[in-house]
């Protein structure tokens, strides 16, 4: 984060391509609008952008309010899910003689281009505004560039005639703005890359291509799917009650596995008091849909091994290949991404409401259903484990 001295130089250079002034606190839009340019950096710059709250156009400090729910707001557009690839953002409040400031600093991102609400949002000079198809083709051969998760790499044996075209386009109606789909003239494959699902330099999909367009991603991806079994007894070693796989297309497996966890665990009412009954189930079934979505996410994809998903007499064990990835290693204070344009498009398809939460919602439902808190083994290098135990237990 920038001195003060620093903030003082910039305040007052109306110019600058990096700063955006303002004395509104409620305009949620604009500040999203401003973060998502700033994260582009289409001048390609390599330097952060600043949004300073509490100053005018003209660089004064107007001495407003900056309350620690105002903070908390804009340090909240990091995670919503409104803009993707999820920005890397700071929030400070500071002191001046004329009064205080709130400061957000947006890092370039090197996932380029970053929508908020399937619009590109760049500067251009001191203004901002949406990227036309040109500048977003700029950003997109730079992320190309860039790219260093496994996901953006180019997926070589999954050619043209590999991908399911209505996937691609349920998927770009889900991911953009209609104005700017109808507006868009470029070839199909051109628009896939501008999401990061196809390397043009190599004619093929990205992993997350594959994974998510391909007629057959197990084909690329072996380890793309989930392994469900149902045991008798409480050993890994009990005879097997029932087995299954979910392996398609990220989205349809998805789907299916929705659809699975609605019918798996019954409720049943228990009495809480003469006049009312409270509905329980040994599992609360969007818990187990939070871990099981987080092991999706941030599974190791280039492993062989399925996500686990195993019932046993008095537990669940959910297991991912891969272990902490990142600044996840301080799980679950801080979150990190391994396979951050799959995590994207779980957000964009609605598996996902919100980044960086899902283990908080699981540890809170199923604390209202009567269940322990999960365990995780998180000091593996070649897998995470969650384990559920039965409500009561």
């Amino acid at each position: 984060m920038l001195t003060h001295d620093e903030i003082k130089v910039l305040l007052e250079d109306i110019e600058a391509d990096n700063v955006e002034r303002t004395v509104s606190t409620n305009k949620t839009d604009k500040f999203c609008e401003v973060i998502c340019a700033f994260a582009n950096d289409m001048p390609d710059n390599g330097k952060p952008g600043y949004l300073f709250v509490g100053v005018d156009g003209k660089g004064k400090i107007k001495g407003i309010e900056i309350t620690d729910q105002l903070l908390k707001n804009l340090a909240s557009h990091r995670d919503s899910g409104q803009i993707v690839p999820l920005p890397s953002l700071t929030v400070q409040k500071l002191a001046f003689p004329e009064g205080n400031i709130a400061v957000v600093e947006v890092l370039p991102s090197d996932m380029p281009p970053v929508r908020y609400r399937g619009r590109v949002w760049i500067r251009v000079g001191p203004r901002r505004g949406i990227a036309t198809e040109q500048e977003e083709r700029i950003l997109t051969e730079r992320r190309m560039h860039k790219a260093k998760s496994f996901d953006l790499r180019p997926c070589l044996n999954c050619g043209k005639d590999r991908i399911v075209m209505p996937l691609f386009n349920d998927y770009r109606n889900a991911a953009l703005d209609p104005e700017i789909i109808e507006a868009n003239n470029r070839d199909t494959f051109l628009q896939m890359s501008a999401l990061g699902f196809w390397d043009t330099k190599n004619n093929c999909a990205t992993n997350a291509g594959a994974l998510l367009l391909s007629e057959d991603p197990r084909a690329y991806l072996p380890g793309a799917y989930i392994q469900y079994v149902r045991f008798a007894g409480d050993e890994l070693s009990s005879d097997v009650l029932d087995e299954r796989q979910f392996s398609n297309d990220l989205r349809t497996m998805l789907h299916e596995t929705d659809a699975f966890l609605k019918i798996l665990f019954p409720s049943h009412p228990v009495p809480v008091s003469a006049l009312k009954e409270q509905q329980i189930t040994p599992y609360p079934t969007w818990a187990i849909r939070e871990l099981l979505m987080n092991a999706i996410m941030h599974r190791d994809y280039q492993s062989n091994a399925p996500v686990r998903f195993y019932w046993l007499s008095d537990r669940i064990e959910i297991q991912n290949p891969g272990g902490l990835y990142g600044a996840a290693v301080n799980f679950p204070d801080q979150n990190d991404y391994r396979n951050p344009k799959i995590a994207e498009a779980m957000k964009t398809l609605g598996f996902v409401n919100q980044f960086g939460h899902g283990i908080a919602r699981a540890q809170s439902l199923l604390q209202k259903n009567g269940n322990p808190a999960a365990e995780f083994i998180i000091d593996q290098p070649g897998y995470f484990l969650a384990t559920v135990r039965e409500a009561g237990s």
